[in-house]
């Protein structure tokens, strides 16, 4: 996977920019709030996905503009390709090869890539909503439709909730629970089959890849958490108590990834260091599985990231990155000590510069 081309017009603070990287390492640095993760982000929606930082569709628009616009060209499946996202009264549209998309998420599993920002550190610090969405991110992008079955489940979940608020009023109404439970199962099942396979597949190259940033002196481990074993069972058990509450109590919504180091919770009692190896290395693992399942070398995002690694960590994570086309943001070019060519550029005030 090879960007080759990326043109973005009114995007966040970014008027108008163009940038042709090489296919290696590609060094993109400034100082705070110039554009540099913007660029990362407009990258980033080509896979698909919802911007990384959580934004709104309607922020993503250059402050007194209706429309941004982002064109890239790229290398994948052996042929060059084209997309175009287009974002205007609150809502991307997609447009790859010339062919109008449905929405943008028809561009999953066409583009691929792996970000890491130093927001990401919050998949082992906070709490489990943010594991979630990893694995879904990652599932998403490594297999056709789940995206259109988590939708599903989600939507259920949303439809059992609502009816869970009016059972009080109309009781009469438990007797379709058991419609929505059955619904609610079926779906519910196949979201826990699908991220206990992507931990359990990403769980040696975790182990692996994190021994190597710690230099083998720490190890982790991961396990997949249910919230329950039989969930159209735990559903029925959890009725009453879930009409009390309001919400449904057990399901996907509610499991959990347990990161351990050195068989001690990261969450409880990791160090910042620690957090941060541990996402460096699920990341790194998200970008290893994507090759495997797709034949393609995913593009690596890092955002403000390698200027707070050791030059001994950085060396590692850049060694493990050689193979793909790589971003990288940073203040200075000098925080990336161990890189020893690439590309670069500099971005002031949402203007980027070819050095």
């Amino acid at each position: 996977m090879i960007i080759q081309h990326l043109e973005v017009k009114n995007y966040r603070n970014l008027q108008y920019g163009v940038i042709i990287p090489q296919n290696g390492i590609n060094i993109i640095y400034g100082k705070n709030a110039q554009g540099k993760t913007n660029l990362l982000e407009a990258v980033w929606l080509f896979t698909g996905g919802r911007s990384f930082r959580g934004a709104k569709d309607s922020d993503l628009i250059l402050h007194g503009e209706n429309r941004a616009e982002i064109n890239l060209d790229f290398f994948s499946g052996e042929r060059g390709q084209t997309a175009q996202i287009f974002i205007e009264s609150g809502r991307r549209n997609a447009v790859l090869n010339g062919v109008a998309q449905k929405s943008a998420s028809g561009l999953i599993g066409k583009f691929f890539s792996v970000v890491f920002s130093p927001e990401h550190i919050a998949l082992v610090r906070e709490g489990p909503s943010l594991r979630r969405d990893f694995m879904d991110a990652a599932l998403c992008q490594i297999r056709p439709g789940y995206a259109a079955l988590l939708s599903r489940y989600n939507h259920t979940l949303v439809q059992r909730n609502t009816l869970l608020k009016d059972i009080p009023r109309h009781a009469e109404l438990m007797d379709t629970l058991e419609i929505w439970d059955e619904k609610l199962a079926a779906y519910g099942e196949t979201v826990v089959r699908g991220r206990m396979e992507y931990i359990e597949s990403i769980r040696e190259p975790v182990k692996e890849i994190y021994a190597g940033i710690s230099n083998h002196e720490e190890a982790i481990d991961l396990n997949y958490q249910k919230s329950a074993d039989d969930l159209k069972q735990a559903l029925k058990a959890a009725r009453r108590e879930d009409v009390a509450a309001g919400h449904t109590s057990v399901g996907p919504h509610r499991d959990d990834i347990d990161i351990t180091i050195d068989r001690r919770s990261a969450r409880a009692f990791g160090s910042q260091g620690q957090k941060r190896s541990a996402v460096l290395a699920l990341k790194l693992a998200e970008a290893e599985l994507l090759f495997r399942r797709t034949g393609e070398r995913p593009v690596i995002l890092l955002d403000d990231v390698m200027s707070e690694l050791d030059s001994g960590r950085q060396d590692y994570l850049l060694n493990h990155l050689n193979s793909c086309q790589v971003f990288i943001t940073c203040c200075e070019p000098g925080a990336v000590k161990q890189l020893r060519e690439g590309a670069l550029f500099e971005m002031d005030g949402g203007t980027l510069i070819k050095k």
